[in-house]
């Protein structure tokens, strides 16, 4: 297997090598240094499978110099009060570093509203939050962390998660379809916490759509999923919802621990780097206020399957069950 994996590398880095000058230029965004690691990412979306890979990468590449992706870190959501409605609204932070130097990303999916803005915003603001970490949070894990780091941990917090969730899921779909599509292998591992009974059902009915490859990945843990989380990372760098059994909830926590306020000093930097960026571009065109618009494309038949099964069941869970009952029947994944 070693020994083909360098042959797939070799032969998508031959076909990159052939590629049109303005693709080399984005590309070199994407991969920060690091070629062969992005190549490899691409061919393991496509099962190692060289032509499927290239054309993923280089459609990926053309989505990035059609919708600007190379300057959206200079586009920052104004006014502040707007990007803060965002932030209250689609819960996401850094919380911290693995022990292995993996950023920590925490997202509060049963609390997020997603209500404050057009659905635009939270698209672009979800961009830039990859692009930031791929272009300055991972370089920077790299330099302190060595060797190599490009991936990330994701927490999700399912507390509050209700059928009303339902309504989210074609922004959600956009979201994960620009993540598959354009960021893919970017997370090692996703740990699920505070999952309530609707969690369970919906579960069981998309698990087994997933690749084997996404399987393995997700892990469900019981309750905040403190003391199994601490195996990876530091106390300092769990998300604060997971730092008390019971502590309930991922919106009100307070202060500085909470990595989803815009106080954070994870969200200070980055929109500060952002505003920065803006200003050093601004004498080509003054900042405007106004959304960053990105085409997203079609999701692939395995999301648009787990989309339409997810809905399903949601439809079929009964309101009164998905508020009362626990995750007693739900096998916690101890891989």
């Amino acid at each position: 297997m070693a020994m083909a994996s360098q042959d797939a590398i070799k032969q998508l880095s031959a076909l990159m090598d052939q590629v049109d000058e303005p693709l080399k230029s984005t590309f070199q965004n994407m991969h920060q240094g690091y070629p062969n690691e992005t190549l490899v990412r691409f061919l393991k979306a496509r099962e190692w499978n060289v032509s499927k890979a290239h054309k993923m990468l280089v459609d990926s590449l053309n989505w990035r110099i059609q919708n600007g992706i190379d300057n959206i870190l200079s586009k920052p959501i104004i006014p502040a009060d707007l990007y803060r409605a965002i932030r209250d609204s689609y819960l996401i932070g850094l919380s911290g570093y693995s022990k292995e130097g993996l950023p920590v990303f925490a997202i509060g999916v049963g609390l997020s509203t997603f209500d404050k803005a057009s659905v635009h915003y939270y698209v672009q603001s979800h961009i830039q939050i990859n692009e930031y970490r791929d272009r300055v949070v991972l370089p920077a894990a790299t330099k302190k962390y060595g060797p190599h780091i490009g991936t990330c941990l994701k927490v999700f917090d399912m507390t509050g998660l209700k059928l009303s969730a339902l309504s989210h899921i074609k922004l959600l779909t956009i979201i994960s379809t620009v993540d598959d599509l354009n960021y893919p292998e970017k997370t090692g591992t996703y740990y699920i916490v505070n999952a309530p009974y609707i969690f369970s059902a919906c579960w069981k009915v998309v698990k087994p759509l997933l690749q084997e490859r996404t399987r393995r990945k997700v892990r469900v843990l019981q309750g905040c999923g403190r003391d199994e989380l601490l195996k990876v990372m530091d106390y300092a760098s769990l998300p604060h919802f997971c730092r008390r059994e019971g502590s309930g909830s991922s919106r009100y926590s307070p202060g500085a621990d909470d990595c989803f306020s815009l106080d954070h000093p994870f969200h200070q930097q980055l929109y500060s780097y952002i505003k920065q960026q803006a200003l050093q571009q601004d004498f080509v065109a003054p900042i405007k206020q106004g959304s960053f618009h990105v085409d997203v494309p079609e999701p692939e038949l395995e999301g648009t399957k787990i989309v339409e099964t997810l809905a399903s069941e949601l439809h079929n869970i009964d309101d009164r069950n998905g508020l009362t009952h626990s995750m007693n029947d739900l096998k916690i994944d101890s891989a």
